[in-house]
C-alpha cells in the first residue's frame, strides 16, 4: 500500500497488527500498578524499607503516568504517533528492567517514576494512533471497545498474574516481566503507520511543568499526611504549593494558541460526564485492586498466589463485560449504560463492607462480581467516548485529556484512600491496643503504618502481651477502618451516578455524532479516498513502511 489507510480499509480484520499492539501494550501499563501493590511487602522486606520510601514504588508510578500524558499528546501529535509510542515504550521497558534489577529503594521509586512517563507516552500515543487507523465509525466503537477491554483486563490481572511471580521467582520478577512484554510489542512497531496532526508547532511545556509539579504536590502532601500530621507545616504547605501550581496551569492554558488541556471544553456537559466516570472508577475500583490484597494477606492469612486469586472475583467480569458493553449501546443509551455501571459499583461496595476477617470466597462472590459487573461495562465505553469528543486531527490532545482525568484521579483515590486507612487504622489502635499491651506503650503511629501495609503479624510481634489478643485488636482496627473506607467509595459512586445520566442526557457534539461510541451501524460512514480522516479535516498519515 503506498498510501495512507482508508475507510474502506480499516476494518478489524485488515487493520489488526496496530489493534493488537496497543492493545497488549494497554493491557500491560494499569497492571504494572496494580501488580506492584502485591510485590510491596516482599520488597519491603528484601530492602529492609520504611512504610514512605515503600509506598512510592506505586506513587511514583501513578502521578508520572497521570502528570505525562498530557504533555505526551502534544508530542504525539506534533512529532507522530508511532515515534511517541515507540520511544514511550522503549523508556517503559529499559525502566522496568532496571527495577527488576536494583537494590536501592530510592533507585527504585526513580525508575518507576521513569516506567510512568513511557506509560503515558505509550497510552497517549496509542489511542490517537487507533483513532487514525480505524476511521469508520462502527469499526472505530469495536476497536475501542477492544481498548477498553484491554486496559481493564490489565487492571484486573495485575494482582493476580504479580501474585503468582513473586511466588514463582520473587518481586523481581514482576517488574523482568513487564520489560520482557514491552520488548516483544516493540519489535512490532516499525509496522505501524504514522500520523501526526499538520497544524501542531510546539508543546506546552509551560503548562506541562505546572500540572506535574502540582499533581505531583498533592500526592506528596496526601502521602505524608498520616505519617507527620496534617496540621504539618511541610503537610499544608504542600497542599498550598499545589493548589497555586494548579491556578498557574489553568492561567497558562488559557493563553497558549494550541493548549494541552482546552479548558473550554470543560464547558460541554458530556465531556464533563466521559471524564467523571473513570473519576468515580479510581475510587470503586482501582483502590480496591491496591488495598485489597494486603487485607487478604494480613488479615485472611492469604499466601500472595491466593489473595491475587481471589481478585479473580472482582476481575473475571472487567475482563468479559467490555466486549459487551458496545451491543448494548444499540439498545441502552450510553448515558443510562454508564449510570448503571456506576450504580452497580457503589452498590457491590456497600455489600463488601461485610468484609472481616471471617469473610470467605462465598462471602466475596456477590460483591466483588457485582463491583466488576459495572466496572467492566464502563470500560467498554470510556474510551471511545473520549477520544470521539473531538476531531480526529486532535485525537491525540482528547487521549492526553481523557486519560490525565483517569490517571491524576487513579493517583490521588489511591493516595488519599492509603492515607484514610492509616488514619483511621492509628485512630482505631490508640483506644484499643492499650488494653492489650502489657509493656511500654508502642509507636502507635508505626503500628499503624505497619497494620495497613498488611504487616499484621510483624506489627503484633512487636508489642509486647498476648500474641493472640494483640492480632485480634489489630485485624479488628484495620477491619473497622477498611469497612468505613468502603462506606465512603460506595456513596462516591452512588452520587456520581445522576450526574453522569443527566449529563449525558445533554445533545451531542457534531465531533461525537461520528464518535468510537456510536453503534448505530446504519449511520453513512466516513470515508475519503485520500485522507485518514473525515473531510474537511483532514491529516495526511505516513506510510508504515
Amino acid at each position: 500500500m503506498s498510501g495512507p489507510p482508508t475507510a474502506q480499509a480499516t476494518g478489524i480484520g485488515r487493520s489488526w497488527l496496530p489493534l493488537v499492539l496497543v492493545c497488549v501494550a494497554a493491557a500491560l501499563l494499569p497492571a504494572a500498578l496494580t501488580g506492584s501493590s502485591v510485590a510491596l511487602p516482599d520488597i519491603g522486606t528484601d530492602l529492609e524499607t520504611d512504610l514512605a520510601p515503600l509506598q512510592w514504588v506505586v506513587h511514583a508510578y501513578n502521578v508520572m503516568f497521570a502528570s505525562f500524558m498530557l504533555a505526551s499528546g502534544g508530542l504525539a501529535d506534533l512529532f507522530g504517533r508511532r515515534l511517541v509510542f515507540a520511544l514511550g515504550l522503549s523508556l517503559f521497558a529499559l525502566s522496568s528492567l532496571a527495577s527488576g534489577l536494583t537494590s536501592d529503594i530510592v533507585l527504585l521509586d526513580v525508575l518507576r517514576g521513569a516506567s510512568g512517563a513511557g506509560a503515558a507516552a505509550v497510552m497517549t500515543a496509542g489511542s490517537a494512533l487507533l483513532a487514525q487507523v480505524f476511521t469508520d465509525p462502527a469499526v472505530r466503537a469495536r476497536a475501542f471497545s477492544m481498548l477498553g477491554a484491554s486496559f481493564g483486563t490489565g487492571l484486573a490481572l495485575g494482582p493476580s498474574t504479580a501474585g503468582l511471580l513473586v511466588g514463582a521467582f520473587g518481586w523481581r520478577g514482576v517488574f523482568i516481566a513487564q520489560a520482557v512484554i514491552a520488548g516483544v510489542v516493540l519489535l512490532g512497531v516499525a509496522r505501524l503507520p504514522e500520523s501526526r496532526d499538520p497544524d501542531a508547532t510546539r508543546v506546552d511545556w509551560w503548562g506541562a511543568t505546572t500540572f506535574t509539579s502540582s499533581l505531583f504536590l498533592l500526592t506528596l502532601s496526601v502521602v505524608e499526611g498520616p505519617q507527620r500530621g496534617w496540621g504539618d507545616p511541610v503537610v499544608l504547605g504542600g497542599f498550598a504549593l499545589a493548589a497555586v501550581l494548579m491556578v498557574a496551569f489553568a492561567a497558562a492554558e488559557r493563553v497558549q494558541r494550541r493548549p494541552m488541556f482546552e479548558l473550554s471544553l470543560l464547558g460541554n456537559p458530556r465531556f464533563i460526564a466521559v471524564c467523571l466516570v473513570p473519576v468515580l472508577l479510581a475510587f470503586g475500583f482501582v483502590c480496591l485492586l491496591v488495598f485489597l490484597p494486603s487485607y487478604f494477606i494480613g488479615v485472611n492469612g492469604m499466601s500472595p498466589q491466593g489473595s491475587g486469586l481471589t481478585m479473580m472475583l472482582l476481575t473475571v467480569p472487567v475482563m468479559a463485560l467490555p466486549l459487551f458493553a458496545g451491543q448494548m449501546l444499540r439498545h441502552i443509551p450510553i448515558g443510562w449504560l454508564l449510570g448503571l455501571s456506576m450504580l452497580l459499583i457503589g452498590l457491590g461496595a456497600a455489600w463488601l463492607t461485610t468484609l472481616g476477617p471471617e469473610t470467605t470466597l462465598i462471602g466475596l462472590l456477590g460483591p466483588l462480581t457485582v463491583i466488576g459487573s459495572g466496572v467492566g461495562i464502563s470500560f467498554g465505553i470510556i474510551d471511545g467516548a473520549a477520544v470521539g469528543s473531538v476531531e480526529p486531527a486532535r485525537a491525540g490532545m482528547a487521549a492526553g485529556m481523557f486519560n490525565t482525568m483517569r490517571l491524576a484521579s487513579e493517583a490521588i483515590a489511591v493516595a488519599g484512600m492509603g492515607a484514610l486507612l492509616v488514619s483511621l487504622t492509628q485512630t482505631n489502635l490508640a483506644e484499643r491496643l492499650p488494653s492489650a499491651t502489657s509493656g511500654p506503650t508502642p509507636d502507635i503511629g508505626a503500628l499503624a503504618n505497619q497494620v495497613a501495609q498488611g504487616d499484621l503479624a510483624g506489627a503484633a510481634g512487636s508489642v509486647t502481651g498476648d500474641q493472640t489478643g494483640v492480632f485480634a485488636v489489630m485485624a479488628a482496627s484495620y477491619t473497622d477502618a477498611f469497612q468505613l473506607t468502603l462506606w465512603i467509595l460506595a456513596a462516591v459512586c452512588l452520587a456520581g451516578a445522576p450526574f453522569v445520566i443527566g449529563l449525558l442526557r445533554e445533545p451531542r457534539s457534531p465531533a461525537e455524532e461520528v464518535s468510537p461510541t456510536t453503534a448505530d451501524t446504519d449511520r453513512t460512514p466516513v470515508a475519503d479516498s485520500d485522507t485518514t480522516v473525515p473531510a474537511p479535516r483532514t491529516e495526511p498519515a505516513e506510510d508504515a513502511r
